[in-house]
Formats: C-alpha cells, sequence, structure tokens
C-alpha cells in the first residue's frame, strides 16, 4: 500500500517511543506512518531533560532520530543514551535508529564513528545497494537513492548484518539480533523538512560534497515515492517483529 492511498488497518499497539534530539524536532513520516499503523507515539527529548524508561515493557518499541551533535560528543545525556539502547537489544525489543539514531546504535556495539577519510559528506539523495540479507528485508525493494543527511558514518559492527550499502559511507542499514535495525539515511523527512533544513543549514548544504538545493528539491519528486513504498512495508514488519528469513549468521 503507497502512504498516499489512506489510513492503514492494522491493530492497536502500545506506545512507540520516539527520542528526538531538537527542541522543534518532528518524528515526520515515521511518525504519521506509526499512529497509521495503530502506535501511539510517547515522545521524549532526554537533551532537554526527558527521562527514558528503564524498560520498553510499555512500549512497541523504539526510534531514535537524527540530530545536529556527534555520535562522539561528551555531553552526559547522548552517553545515557547510547547506554540505554543495550536496554531494547537484551529484551528483544524493536529499536529503530535513523541516522544519528544508526550511529549510537553502532557506538552501543562497540563500533567507531567517524567523519570520511576525505572529508566527504551525503546530503542529498544517493544511491545504496543492498546486499544478500537486504533483499530479504521487505517484499517491496530497496529504493535506489535514499535521502541523507550526515557527515560521519560507520562500518558494520560485529555481530551485525548488513543490509545496505553506500558509496562512501559503508553502513546504509544494519540489523542487530532479531528486532533492531540501524538505518543511515532518513526514511522520515518530508518535503517540508527537505525545505527547511535546506535553508537553515546553508553550512550543510554548501558543503563540496553536498548536493545543491535544487538538486534536493527535485530529488524528492524523482525518489520518493519508492522510499515511501518502502517505508510503511518496513514499519509493518518491525512492529510485528516478523524477522529475515536468510539462516545465515551476523558477521564475526
Amino acid at each position: 500500500m503507497n502512504c498516499a492511498d489512506g489510513p492503514l488497518s492494522l491493530p492497536a499497539y502500545k506506545p512507540v517511543l520516539i527520542v528526538l534530539h531538537g527542541e522543534h524536532s518532528s518524528p515526520g513520516r515515521i511518525g504519521r506512518l506509526l499512529r497509521e499503523l495503530g502506535a501511539p507515539l510517547d515522545i521524549r527529548r532526554p537533551r532537554f531533560g526527558d527521562p527514558l524508561p528503564e524498560t520498553l515493557a510499555d512500549h512497541a518499541g523504539a526510534v531514535f532520530f537524527g540530530g545536529p551533535m556527534s555520535a562522539n560528543d561528551e555531553d552526559d545525556w547522548l552517553k545515557r543514551e547510547i547506554d540505554w539502547i543495550a536496554a531494547p537489544l537484551k529484551e528483544n525489543k524493536p529499536y529503530l535508529g535513523i541516522c544519528l539514531g544508526a550511529q549510537l546504535l553502532a557506538r552501543q556495539l562497540g563500533q567507531k564513528v567517524d567523519v570520511h577519510p576525505e572529508g566527504k559528506v551525503e546530503v542529498g539523495y544517493y544511491p545504496i545497494h543492498p546486499t544478500e540479507h537486504g533483499h530479504c528485508l521487505c517484499d517491496s525493494p530497496f529504493p535506489e537513492r535514499v535521502y541523507q543527511w550526515h557527515r560521519e558514518g560507520f562500518d558494520c559492527p560485529t555481530g551485525a548484518l548488513l543490509l545496505a550499502e553506500g558509496e562512501d559511507f559503508q553502513a546504509q542499514a544494519i540489523k542487530v539480533g532479531e528486532r533492531a535495525f540501524g538505518l543511515q539515511f532518513h526514511p522520515d523527512v518530508t518535503y517540508e523538512m527537505i525545505c527547511r533544513w535546506t535553508i537553515t543549514s546553508l553550512d550543510r548544504v554548501n558543503h563540496p560534497s553536498a548536493q545543491t538545493r535544487q538538486r534536493h528539491i527535485d530529488g524528492w519528486f524523482q525518489h520518493d515515492r519508492s522510499i515511501a513504498r518502502w517505508t510503511v512495508e518496513f514499519l509493518r514488519r518491525w512492529l510485528g517483529a516478523r524477522e529475515l528469513d536468510d539462516g545465515v549468521a551476523p558477521a564475526e
């Protein structure tokens, strides 16, 4: 079902914990689709003093979104977020990290997060390539290009499955255990968010390896339909804990 086809009809879920890193950040398309899938949102901003629950027993899962900070920053609240991610991994509850949220997952697993050795960034629409494991993730194939907004990345952590890789930053989608996922790209982004980010963060858009604002806008109309279709299918499986049936052990 395309997200433009109307509300999705699935049974009600417990709330999904939504962790945002900006004072006025939005969960974007992910938040809207989760509501349509029957999951209320429990939105928290630990950076601004909101506590995280000790357990996910009262939640259907957790989504950690992106932010302007680095996963390597020394702020106490950020260190607490990295430590907290051990909870869904231990409890085998659904976790989804987007951009910074994926990098925090990598840090929890002991993987280094760093800038590109040549100083490149991904800001705009870039190609990704699913691995053999990624082809099994959803009935809808991975989109050929996805929206990116990051200057740091990571390689696939030990014990994780690499689902999709990029040309300049290796790990674009990973799976950890049965229910935890990290996406370096932004399936949450909306047209409004793209318009706002490309105006308020000119330092990112003007980086030599970033795409121009017009390419961001054009990319939305060229690629977002396939991204939206994949995101709906992914969230259905994520909430329902439908596992990859690949029979392949994680990388050692």
